[in-house]
């Protein structure tokens, strides 16, 4: 039986919002393996998967810029080791002059991102380097996108860890704003459920599936329990299904896109760390095994 640590538990519960007990024992039927105890809970308990920001293993910042004439703009996500450094002013106007620099050329990857010039004259790589050196932490340009509107653009980063890129036709001058802020707080994954990746919905169907088995009930039934789970997945995950987070919770995303004559075109949002897993650290456990050897 796999040793559970309390930290691995107390991730499973700020991910499912499930009891500790409830998480412990899911962990143990699956030898401390996170994602399967998390799906295994989802099957058992109806349990919401996590959210990305939930998952946000890795520090650092994210650099936006938008063109002037508002067709075109750009997002960088640039790495750092921990908070304290995500906040420091040289590093967050590095990634500032990244997103202008991916905006202005429009590079084909990171690695020729990297030999790029700044304003400065100096390489994206070099001042890397430099601020390595000056700060004391291992920092990377992890990702970027330069998005070209068939509409206009409009953005919106919140605090320094989540930027949004919104395209649209169409609506009043505050809708785009609106519509970047509301990406930000309820991430969707696409702007209506067409563009939802096939694999997203079929491990849910897979999930709904088992779930429903579990009920004891006649197959159509089943059938119509598992339809009704991943048509409650697609509203949930899906820009114009969502309820518009400055209404009042009745009105839609599509129903004010409807209203205002307007059309979200597609998105771009970038978390800070999204899916990458950060090491943890247990000092006691470390100081253990150091007293036994």
């Amino acid at each position: 039986m796999a040793d559970i640590a309390a930290s691995t538990v107390m991730e499973l519960r700020q991910r499912t919002g499930l009891g500790m007990m409830e998480c412990k024992k899911a962990l143990t039927e699956t030898n401390g393996d996170l994602a399967k105890a998390e799906e295994l809970l989802r099957i058992k308990s109806g349990a919401k998967a996590s959210k990305a920001a939930d998952r946000v293993a890795a520090e650092g910042v994210i650099g936006l810029a938008v063109a002037a004439d508002g067709r075109s703009g750009a997002i960088v996500e640039v790495n750092c080791e921990t908070d304290f450094v995500a906040k420091n002013d040289d590093f967050k106007a590095f990634a500032a002059e990244i997103a202008q620099l991916v905006l202005r050329e429009d590079p084909a990857d990171v690695a020729a991102l990297a030999q790029m010039k700044l304003a400065s004259g100096e390489a994206v790589e070099a001042r890397r380097v430099a601020l390595v050196q000056k700060i004391g932490e291992n920092l990377s340009v992890r990702r970027f996108v330069r998005r070209v509107a068939t509409g206009r653009l409009a953005s919106y980063v919140h605090g320094v860890r989540i930027g949004v890129l919104v395209d649209l036709t169409g609506g009043a001058e505050t809708l785009g704003k609106d519509l970047a802020m509301h990406v930000a707080a309820s991430k969707p994954l696409a702007v209506s459920k067409e563009g939802v990746p096939a694999e997203k919905v079929a491990q849910e169907r897979t999930i709904a599936a088992a779930r429903a088995a579990e009920s004891g009930k006649p197959a159509n039934i089943v059938e119509k329990m598992v339809e009704g789970a991943v048509a409650k997945y697609l509203a949930e995950v899906t820009l114009t299904a969502q309820a518009f987070v400055k209404g009042d919770g009745k009105q839609t995303v599509g129903e004010l896109l409807k209203q205002q004559g307007a059309t979200v075109h597609g998105f771009t949002m970038f978390v800070v760390g999204e899916g990458i897993e950060k090491r943890k650290d247990d000092f006691a456990a470390e100081v253990a095994a150091m007293a036994k050897g």
